[in-house]
């Protein structure tokens, strides 16, 4: 039987930044329909990881593959293709302040296909449904909403046009124990009833165990682990067991200016 192509697969992926080497060669593959999160602390690499697979950053050598096409060098128009295939939630939401809670919904959809803004605007009333928010939040603005409020509407929008692949990037930052898992729960039955694929990047060990199928811990541009979320606990691996357990002592070494 014929092993299944992954989704996603980077292949000895660096990157670097002057002389500071970002990713040193990366290799990985996220299958269809899994939920992977990359764990590590700051600046070690993660978030330049997903913008080289969106290719918004191209490394300087390696491999990144979607459903088998290569994205480095990808032209333009094509990679707008592919990137249409995908959905984001910031860091931040980073909504739009601009547009009302409706318009930042259908964001997407509003600049890829020629749907009316009446559609999109019932289209966005039945994606924040999906979130938990009634349709009186669709004609809010974002300086309205709490900061739970604004990762839902955040989340709606990156689910909006239906994405093959959803990327979250630190989903859970800024919010409360209760909120953060309410994110968490409401990130997996989105996934689940969309049978995307997704990729997450965090630090935040409470949702990692809520999320992922998989686990890729990052350090130093490496990545120094890989495996299912039920093994994280046994994993052996000095640089994981210093990580999870949140322990300053260990192989993982914080770069202090003096």
């Amino acid at each position: 039987m014929t092993e299944a192509a992954p989704k996603i697969r980077l292949r000895d992926v660096h990157k670097r930044f002057g002389d500071k080497i970002v990713l040193d060669g990366v290799d990985l593959d996220v299958g269809k329909g899994e939920s992977l999160v990359v764990i590590g602390g700051s600046g070690t690499g993660k978030s330049v990881l997903i913008k080289c697979i969106q290719g918004i950053l191209r490394p300087e050598s390696g491999s990144i593959r979607i459903d088998g096409e290569e994205v480095v060098g990808m032209g333009s128009k094509r990679l707008e293709a592919v990137n249409a295939r995908i959905g984001m939630l910031f860091q931040g939401a980073a909504l739009f302040d601009s547009l009302p809670v409706w318009e930042n919904v259908a964001f997407g959809v509003l600049q890829t296909t020629k749907i009316s803004r009446k559609d999109a605007f019932d289209l966005a009333v039945d994606t924040l449904a999906k979130v938990g928010l009634s349709a009186d939040v669709a004609k809010l603005w974002p300086a309205e909403l709490s900061g739970g409020m604004q990762k839902r509407v955040g989340l709606a929008r990156a689910i909006a046009t239906e994405p093959e692949i959803i990327f979250f990037d630190e989903p859970t930052t800024g919010l409360d124990p209760i909120m953060a898992d309410v994110i968490n729960d409401l990130i997996v039955t989105c996934v689940k009833r969309l049978g995307a694929t997704a990729v997450t990047i965090t630090h935040d060990m409470a949702s990692a165990r809520k999320i992922a199928d998989r686990v890729a811990m990052l350090y130093k541009g490496r990545l120094v682990w890989v495996g299912p979320i039920g093994e994280i606990d046994n994993s052996g691996n000095p640089y994981v067991d210093q990580f999870i357990h949140g322990r300053a002592e260990g192989p993982i070494t914080m770069d202090v200016r003096r």
